[in-house]
């Protein structure tokens, strides 16, 4: 359990690292330079024009994979109960919506054609946290259900 426990504290570090790491750069038309997004500046240029959106993608993005990576350490270390790890599924679920809707943005700019958007290393980043946080939860998941049928016996 120790290398799983350990493994998800480095996730403490990495996320916010991605979050403020270059997703995307994108560019009006090709003859303009490129200006790089981070899920942290998107969010900023998000409260200023849609706040209930904003409010969706900060959940998505920041609060719902940091909550899942803190529960899971939780009941790594003994401090919570295992009944935890259904909802920090579905945490970790709902984190990785913001990975598809930041796809679907690339997909739909680049499919109009007016603007150049390349990804960026913080996109990599940021998904390979959140897919390392869903296997450590399932991982642990499954290691608590060995070691309580072991007790069991």
């Amino acid at each position: 359990m120790k290398p799983l426990a350990y493994a998800n504290l480095a996730l403490l570090i990495l996320f916010p690292v991605a979050w403020f790491a270059p997703l995307l750069r994108a560019g009006l038309l090709p003859l303009f330079g490129l200006s790089e997004i981070s899920v942290i500046s998107g969010l900023q240029s998000l409260w200023g024009t849609d706040v209930a959106l904003a409010l969706l993608v900060t959940f998505f993005a920041i609060f719902a994979p940091y909550l899942k990576t803190l529960g899971l350490a939780l009941v790594q270390f003994g401090l919570a109960s295992d009944r935890l790890l259904p909802v920090l599924h579905v945490l970790g679920k709902l984190a990785m919506a913001d990975v598809f809707l930041i796809a679907l943005y690339v997909v739909v700019v680049k499919g109009v054609g007016l603007a150049r958007v390349e990804t960026a290393w913080g996109l990599y980043l940021f998904t390979l946290c959140i897919l390392a946080s869903l296997a450590l939860s399932m991982a642990s998941a499954a290691l608590l259900r060995r070691q309580a049928g072991r007790r069991e016996s």
